[in-house]
């Protein structure tokens, strides 16, 4: 066979030739020859690689570059291709000095796996396994367990190398179980995921939980019940559902879904059953629930549809027996099937009837009805002691009075009271009231006397018992017995019994039974009912002597006493009871016994009522001594003197709280004007305009103060008043106070007054805007004069720096200045925007240095340049307080520190 001449070295080659001749074995040469030569023909290169690798056998490099242009070269060939067979040859050749290099196995192995060679793949891999150490057979067995999973490869073959693998690696024993689940070979998939289950030092490399492979198992067994034995399928789920209690209800279900599976109905049902009673969860009671109804559902179904069948086989049946010779027996009959000998036995049995729609229809609606009862176990058995559980049990067997007993008997053992969520003794209390419906007084009592024994947690439990025994009696009119009951309960435990318990250290509520208020009031109740007067006394002087007495109580006991005609010890009682009881507790027993004394003795007895008024006001606070005051000035008014009623409104105004004494003014003024006429009023006016009422408070009673001089026909009275109250008014949220003045002035006035109006409307609003230029306008809206303190508290809020507070505080301390002080310094007459009082009686308007020179729009053109003469207000206008202010004029002293900013009074009160 001749070579071509393509195959013979070139010229370009002689260079590469001589060095390979004077050196052959240098790999390092003929690895520049290959890389020269790689444009070269594949057929060139293969002799050049041939020739290489038989100089040089054992380089690992030539081998490798070699097997992956062969590699390159097959690529796309079909695997039956010649070519396939010489790569075989050659991986072969390469093995025999590369036997321990794992890449050129795992080369060979894969090109093996893809030409489909399945004997000489796997031989080939035991051949690797054997040649390589088992450092590095990780390396093999991964490509070799892909080759097993592929189709087409013997079922038992892949087995074999899988238990293989696991004596190598068993911690990958998940992937032999999943590849027996996905081969269908579920009882060995089952013994082996049962064996993991077991292995208490397994570790699942995949992360999956114990919790998740017991469910795997579960689902495993249940599914393919009939293809897997050997195993105790029952004893596994029973123990995942003791290890595993958050799912329960699913690993019931699939215990009887196993059993059904397994035709085993009867068994299933028992399976639910037992699953519905023992579940203390309400999910897992309603998966087993509709698992169990679903089933029902499905085999009455089942059997509904296949009743025509079954009828027209029994007919044709019938026929051929008819046919058959009578005196045949069919347990000779050697050709029958099991299920066709069963069928022939026990034909005529009712147990074996196959006609049980009837009976499959009952079971199902006694499933359904029985779900409340069932879910209400579920909810005891989560919490046996939880009361309303068991009153609603009781609820579900109405009209089963048998089955309300045993529940009631049951519930009461259960029952612990000191753990119960609810309240224990309603269950005693029902019970007893079962038999009393049922007409049965006897056992009624019977229960009524055990429930009285047991220990309560709280009294008023055990007192409730009493009191319901009592009710019972009454209602069967054995008042006598309820009176008997009362007796007992309420008696108080021997010096031996408490010193007994005493000693045990645990005292049960018993004990401190006698002082249950709710059983004295109950017994009380009855006392006065059934009773005589004199027991009824007794049982109150207990009540407080044990000093358990309420409010009320004391009331009831003082109209008991009232109703006999015992006045005096009817008094004695609420005596004691505003003793016992402070504020505000003892305010009802006040005012009922100051009713009573005074409608008894009112006009008798008034020095005895007004002390017990003096000292029901002396023991009251404040906020409440208001309905006190009235009552004693209508004391006063009724029996006494009219200028003792005065002294009493005067006394409640100034005891009240300020939010209280504007309304007891307008009531003081009415009953003045009433018994002493209308100019008693004026000083109560005065009084009030002077007091420390609120400054909206002080604008109301200065407008009525008003009215009440323009209904005199004082005119002169009512403007100066409108002048003083109009430092308290701001225009631009008083609208209301200004526009009385402007009607007031339209009505009564001349030009010169209403003149003197806008003036003084202007310099207060101009006041106000120089206090309020800076500060918020909820600030602004307030009817108060603005404290400097407080104004620049609100600054350092607000986040202004000092330096400009304090060109604020300088400019703020002039109208502080003429500021009228609500420590009750006020004084008719002074207003802080330019009117001045004189010593001689009158008004004078001086220049206001603050004044904002505005136009005046009201005016008309034609007054321009005309002087305005200012005319003196006369005495009379103020009254009693022109004096006052001589005198003040008097003392310049007091005038100057009268005059003081805020800011400078109480800069004077820290020196001080």
């Amino acid at each position: 066979m001749s070579i071509s001449q393509e195959l013979y070295p070139s010229q370009d080659d002689l260079l590469y030739e001589e060095e390979l001749l004077r050196n052959p074995f240098s790999l390092k040469l003929w690895w520049r020859y290959l890389i020269a030569r790689a444009e070269a023909p594949f057929k060139k290169r293969f002799i050049i690689y041939e020739r290489a690798l038989k100089a040089l056998p054992g380089s690992y490099k030539l081998w490798h570059a070699y097997l992956r242009e062969r590699l390159e070269l097959v690529r796309n060939l079909p695997i039956t291709h010649s070519q396939f067979e010489t790569l075989n040859n050659t991986f072969e050749r390469a093995l025999v000095t590369m036997h321990k290099m794992p890449r050129i196995w795992i080369m060979y192995l894969q090109t093996l796996t893809d030409q489909k060679l399945l004997t000489r793949t796997r031989r080939t891999f035991d051949r690797a396994l054997c040649a390589l150490p088992v450092t590095q057979h990780d390396r093999i067995w991964e490509p070799y367990l892909v080759f097993v999973s592929q189709k087409g490869v013997p079922i038992e073959t892949s087995l074999r190398v899988y238990r293989r693998y696991l004596k190598y690696d068993p911690s990958h024993i998940e992937d032999f179980i999943e590849f027996l689940i996905n081969s269908s070979l579920w009882q060995e998939s089952s013994e082996r995921l049962a064996s993991v289950l077991n292995d208490d030092q397994f570790y699942s490399i995949k992360g999956k939980t114990k919790h998740r492979l017991w469910l795997e198992l579960c689902d495993l067994l249940t599914k393919h019940a009939t293809k897997v034995s050997g195993l105790n399928v029952d004893a596994i789920i029973r123990g995942g559902i003791r290890k595993f209690t958050d799912e329960v209800g699913r690993l019931w279900t699939s215990l009887a879904e196993y059993y059904i599976r397994r035709n085993l109905h009867e068994k299933a049902r028992d399976i639910f059953e037992e699953g519905m009673t023992t579940v203390v969860t309400v999910r897992d009671f309603s998966v087993i629930f509709d698992s169990y109804a679903q089933f029902e559902e499905s085999m009455l179904a089942h059997k509904m549809e296949n009743i025509d069948l079954s009828d027209d086989e029994e007919e044709e049946g019938g026929v051929e027996e008819n046919g058959a010779e009578g005196d045949k027996d069919v347990r000779l009959d050697l050709n029958l099937s099991v299920a066709e000998f069963e069928k022939k036995m026990l034909n005529g049995f009712w147990l074996h009837d196959d006609k049980d729609v009837d009976l499959r229809l009952a079971r199902l609606d006694h499933l359904m009805n029985r779900r409340p009862e069932l879910a209400n176990s579920v909810l005891l058995r989560q919490n046996p002691h939880n009361v309303e559980q068991w009153h609603r049990r009781v609820k579900l067997f109405e009209g089963n009075p048998t089955k309300q007993i045993l529940t009631y008997t049951e519930a009461v053992r259960t029952v612990d009271p000191m753990k119960a969520v609810g309240k224990p003794h309603t269950l005693w209390i029902a019970f007893a009231k079962l038999y009393e419906n049922h007409r049965d007084v006897a056992n009624a009592r019977v229960i009524f006397d055990k429930a009285v024994q047991v220990n309560y947690k709280a009294v008023d439990n055990l007192a409730s018992v009493w009191c319901e025994w009592a009710e019972m009696e009454l209602r069967h009119k054995n008042f006598k017995g309820a009176l008997e009951l009362m007796k007992r309960a309420t008696a108080e435990p021997s010096v031996e019994v408490r010193r007994r318990v005493a000693a045990d250290g645990n005292e049960p509520v018993q004990i401190k039974l006698h002082k249950s208020l709710r059983l004295w009031t109950f017994y009380v109740d009855l006392e006065e009912s059934l009773g005589t007067l004199e027991s009824t006394r007794e049982v109150y002087e207990r009540i407080l002597d044990l000093r358990i007495a309420t409010p009320q109580i004391i009331i009831n006991y003082a109209f008991l006493l009232e109703g006999h005609k015992y006045f005096e010890d009817a008094f004695k009682v609420y005596e004691r009871g505003v003793k016992i009881f402070k504020y505000p507790h003892v305010k009802d027993i006040w005012v009922t016994y100051l009713s009573k004394f005074v409608d008894r003795y009112g006009e008798t007895k008034l020095e005895r009522c007004r002390e017990l008024f003096e000292h029901a006001i002396e023991m009251t606070p404040a906020d409440a001594v208001k309905p006190l005051y009235l009552k004693y000035a209508k004391l006063e008014e009724d029996f006494g003197l009219a200028k003792r009623a005065m002294k009493v409104y005067d006394q409640a105004t100034k005891a009240l709280p300020n939010n209280e004494k504007f309304s007891m003014y307008e009531l003081y003024i009415s009953r003045a004007a009433d018994q002493f006429g209308v100019p008693k009023t004026r000083e109560i006016y005065e009084q009030a305009i002077e007091s420390a009422l609120p400054d909206k408070d002080v604008k109301k009673m200065c407008l009525k103060y008003a009215e009440l001089e323009k209904s005199l026909g004082e005119i002169d009275r009512a403007r100066g008043i409108f002048l003083f109250a109009s430092q308290f008014s701001d225009p631009r949220s008083d609208g209301d106070f200004w526009q009385e003045w402007n009607n007031f002035e339209v009505n009564h006035g001349n030009e010169d007054t209403f003149r003197e109006m806008l003036r003084v409307k202007r310099s207060v609003s101009a006041g106000y805007s120089q206090t309020h230029f800076i500060l918020p306008e909820y600030l602004m809206q307030k009817d108060q004069t603005v404290d400097l303190d407080e104004a620049k508290d609100k600054l350092k809020e607000a986040g202004v720096p000092e330096d400009e507070m304090a060109a604020l505080e300088r400019q703020l301390a002039p109208a502080t200045n003429d500021a009228t002080a609500k420590d009750g310094s006020r004084k008719v007459g002074f207003v802080s925007v330019g009117v001045e009082s004189q010593s001689a009686g009158g008004l004078k308007v001086t220049a206001n240095h603050e004044d904002i020179e505005l136009p005046e729009e009201n005016d008309s053109e034609d007054d321009e340049g005309v002087e305005i003469k200012q005319k003196d207000v006369p005495d009379a206008v103020f009254g009693d307080l022109a004096q006052k202010r001589k005198d003040t004029e008097d003392d310049p002293g007091k005038d100057d520190e009268s005059r003081l900013g805020a800011l400078e009074r109480i800069k004077r009160l820290r020196r001080a």
